[in-house]
C-alpha cells in the first residue's frame, strides 16, 4: 500500500499544490492525536520536576533531533533555576555513543547510559517513528526493570515501543511516513514546552 505521501505527490506534482496538501494531511493526522496522553505526559514531567526526579529522552535519527529538542526546550527554554526540570537527551553526546557502540554495541548506546544515570522514578521518553528500533527497544525495557515511567512517541502502527510504554502518544499513519510523524513529535514538543513556560511562573 502506497503511503499518503506518495498519492498526494502522484495527485500534486506541483510544489504549492503538494505543500497545501502535505499541510492539509498534517492536520488530518493532528486531529487524531490522543490529547489526554499528551495531557498525563505534562502531569508526568511535572510530578518529575516536584521529585527531583530526571527525565531522559531517546530516539534515533531524526527523533534523535526531537529529543534534544525537547530537553533543550524543557530544562533550558522554560528557564526555570528555582526548581529546574532535570532533562537530558542521552542522544547528545558523540564521544559515549560512538565509544559504546565501538565497544558494546549500537543496541546498548542508551542503556548504558541509564545504567549511570537512571533512578527508580526517573522518565524515559522515548521517541521512535516506527516504534521497533532495537536500542531503542532495549533501553526501554531496562528502564522498566529499574523502576523508571516510559513515554513513548511512535508512528505507523506504534510497533513494540507503543506496547510497552506507560504512556502512549501515538501519530496514527502509513508505513514509511516519517515526515508527519516527526512533525507532530515536534508539535507535542513545542505544545509542552508552552504550557511549562505558562504553569511554571503562575
Amino acid at each position: 500500500m502506497q503511503n499518503r505521501l506518495d498519492e498526494i505527490f502522484t495527485e500534486n506534482r506541483n510544489p504549492a499544490q503538494f505543500a497545501q496538501k502535505y499541510g492539509s494531511y498534517l492536520g488530518e493526522v493532528l486531529s487524531k492525536l490522543d490529547y489526554n496522553a499528551i495531557g498525563k505526559m505534562i502531569e508526568t514531567v511535572l510530578d518529575a520536576r516536584e521529585r527531583g526526579a530526571h527525565i531522559f529522552f531517546i530516539g534515533n535519527g531524526g527523533s534523535a533531533a526531537t529529543a534534544s529538542h525537547f530537553a533543550n526546550d524543557i530544562s533550558i527554554g522554560t528557564r526555570v533555576t528555582d526548581k529546574p526540570f532535570k532533562a537530558m537527551a542521552l542522544t547528545d553526546n558523540v564521544a559515549i555513543l560512538t565509544a559504546v557502540g565501538n565497544d558494546d554495541g549500537y543496541e546498548v548506546i542508551f542503556t548504558k547510559q541509564l545504567q549511570n544515570f537512571a533512578n527508580p522514578g526517573d522518565v524515559l521518553v522515548a521517541i521512535s517513528a516506527s516504534g521497533n528500533s532495537p536500542n531503542i527497544i532495549h533501553t526501554v525495557k531496562y528502564a522498566k526493570e529499574k523502576g523508571l515511567k516510559v513515554i513513548g512517541l511512535t508512528g505507523f502502527d506504534g510497533g513494540k515501543l507503543r506496547e510497552l510504554s506507560d504512556i502512549k502518544i501515538h501519530v496514527d499513519t502509513r508505513k514509511g511516513e516519517y515526515g508527519p510523524v516527526e512533525d507532530v513529535h515536534m508539535f507535542v514538543d513545542h505544545l509542552i514546552g508552552s504550557y511549562f513556560n505558562r504553569i511554571v511562573k503562575v
